[in-house]
C-alpha cells in the first residue's frame, strides 16, 4: 500500500467479484477516522470489507504528488448535483517553476488536509502505539518553533526550562516571570485534586479566560503571546474573540507540550512529523488492519444503498461492478455522497444519514502550499512559525501557521523545501 500511486497505474475495471459477499462491517473511504475504526473492528475479530473509489488510501487524509493533487482538488471543488456543497473552494495552483518540478514528478508528497504535526505525547500517538500501527510508521522531530514578536523578527520559542534560560532575547525580568508561572503549572498539575495547597489554581481562575489569567499572573505581553499562541495553540485573537480560551484548556495544552518534551529520544522538541507526509497515518492503520484480515478494495465507487424492503433499514451496498454486498453495519466517510441513497424512497434512511452531513459546517481555513528553493532559516530544514493575530496586519483576527518541511522527511527532493 503506497499512498502516491497515479491512476495510470493501477488496474482499471472490469472489477474482480469480492468473496465473501457478506462482512460485519463495510467501511467507505480511508481516511484517517475510518481506518482507525477498520484497525479497531478488524482487531477484535469482525470482518470487514474497506473500499475507497479513490486509487489510493487515505481519501481527504492522503499525500499526494503535485499532479495527482491538483486533479483531486480540482474534481472536489465544483457542485454537482451528488455534491452541492464542495469541500474544497477557491482552488488556485499557480507554477513559477515548470522546469524545477518536472524533474521530480513523483517526489513530492503534498498533504491534502494539512500540514500537521503531531505532539509526542498526544492520544493519536498513544492509539498508534497502542493499536501496533506505529510498526508501519516512522517520524522525525521538528526541529524548532519561532513566533513573530513585535518587533517583527522570529524568536526562538522557549518551551523548557533550558530553552528559557538560553533565549537571549528576554532579560532578566521576563525569564523569572516565566519560569515562575510555568512552577504555578507544575505544581497545580502535579497535585492530588483532594488536597488544598497554595500551587492549585482557583476553579474561578481555571474557569475564566486563559488571556485574563495570563494578565493576572502579570506576564509581560511578549510571554503572553507566546503561551497562548505557540504553545496553547489559540486559534482567535484573545483579547476580542468569541473562541475563547479557557483557562483550564491552556493549563492541560501546557502539560500536554510539556509532557511532550523529551518522550522520545529521537524527537528532541515537542512536535513530530511522519515521513513521507500526513497520508502514512491512515495507510498504518489500514495496514494493520489488513494484517488482522480486513478486505481492501481501492477505486471500487458504491452506487447505491441497500435496503429491506419491510423494514427500510440499511443491509448493504451496491458496487460500481454491479456486485451487492451485505453487511450488519456500514462506516461513510461524511464527504463522500452514495448517489442512489440520495433518491432512496425510505425517509428513515436518508434521516439517518443526514444526521452526518457535512452541509450544515460553514467553517473555512485557508490554506497555501509553497515550494521553495531555499529555507525561511538558512541553519534548519524542518520547523514550525507562529503568526500570531494582529501581528501581519491590523485585519489579521486568526493565528497564522506556516510549518516548513525539507527533503530529509521525504515529502520533497533534498535541497527543496515546502
Amino acid at each position: 500500500m503506497t499512498g502516491n500511486e497515479s491512476e495510470s497505474e493501477l488496474p482499471v475495471p472490469p472489477y474482480p467479484p469480492i468473496e465473501p459477499t457478506a462482512f460485519d462491517l463495510i467501511v467507505i473511504g480511508t481516511g484517517l477516522p475510518e481506518s482507525v475504526i477498520s484497525a479497531a473492528a478488524s482487531a477484535s475479530g469482525k470482518s470487514v470489507l474497506h473500499l475507497d473509489p479513490n486509487p489510493f488510501y487515505g481519501s481527504h487524509f492522503s499525500s499526494l504528488s503535485i499532479a495527482d493533487l491538483t486533479h483531486f482538488l480540482n474534481s472536489h471543488s465544483t457542485p454537482s448535483s451528488v455534491c452541492p456543497d464542495p469541500l474544497y473552494s477557491d482552488v488556485e495552483i499557480s507554477n513559477y517553476a515548470p522546469r524545477l518540478l518536472s524533474q521530480h514528478p513523483r517526489n513530492f508528497n503534498l498533504d491534502v488536509s494539512g500540514p500537521r504535526v503531531l505532539f509526542c505525547a498526544d492520544h493519536a500517538v498513544d492509539l498508534m502505539l497502542k493499536s501496533g500501527a506505529s510498526h508501519y510508521l516512522e517520524f522525525k522531530s521538528i526541529d524548532a518553533t519561532f513566533m513573530l514578536d513585535a518587533d517583527a523578527k522570529l524568536c526562538s520559542v522557549p518551551d523548557s526550562r533550558a530553552a528559557i534560560f538560553k533565549d537571549k532575547s528576554l532579560g532578566l525580568m521576563e525569564k523569572n516571570q516565566l519560569m515562575r508561572f510555568f512552577k504555578l503549572v507544575q505544581g497545580h498539575l502535579s497535585l492530588d485534586e483532594s488536597k488544598e495547597n497554595n500551587l492549585r489554581i482557583s476553579e474561578e481562575d481555571l474557569d475564566s479566560p486563559f488571556a485574563d489569567f495570563l494578565t493576572k499572573m502579570k506576564l509581560p505581553s511578549k510571554i503572553k503571546s507566546i503561551v497562548l499562541y505557540a504553545i496553547g495553540m489559540a486559534d482567535y485573537d484573545q483579547e476580542v474573540s468569541e473562541y475563547v480560551l479557557k483557562t483550564r484548556d491552556g493549563i492541560n495544552q501546557l502539560a500536554l507540550y510539556n509532557s511532550s518534551i523529551g518522550r522520545f529520544q529521537n524527537a528532541l522538541g515537542a512536535l513530530i512529523y511522519p515521513i513521507y507526509g500526513q497520508g502514512e497515518l491512515p495507510q498504518g492503520f489500514c495496514r494493520r488492519a489488513a494484517v488482522k484480515g480486513c478486505l481492501y478494495v481501492l477505486r471500487m465507487p458504491v452506487i447505491s444503498l441497500l435496503t429491506d424492503q419491510n423494514s427500510g433499514s440499511y443491509k448493504g451496498v451496491r458496487l460500481a461492478s454491479g456486485q451487492d454486498i451485505f453487511s450488519h453495519k456500514l462506516v461513510l466517510d461524511p464527504s463522500f455522497t452514495v448517489p442512489g441513497s440520495l433518491a432512496s424512497s425510505h425517509q428513515q434512511l436518508q434521516e439517518s444519514f443526514q444526521a452526518f452531513s457535512l452541509s450544515d459546517n460553514k467553517g473555512k481555513v485557508a490554506r497555501g502550499i509553497c515550494i521553495t528553493r531555499s529555507s525561511l532559516k538558512p541553519d534548519l530544514s524542518n520547523f514550525l512559525v507562529i503568526f500570531p493575530p494582529r501581528s501581519l496586519f491590523p485585519e489579521q483576527v486568526t493565528s497564522i501557521r506556516v510549518l516548513q518541511l525539507g527533503g530529509n522527511l521525504a515529502v520533497c527532493p533534498l535541497g527543496i523545501f515546502m
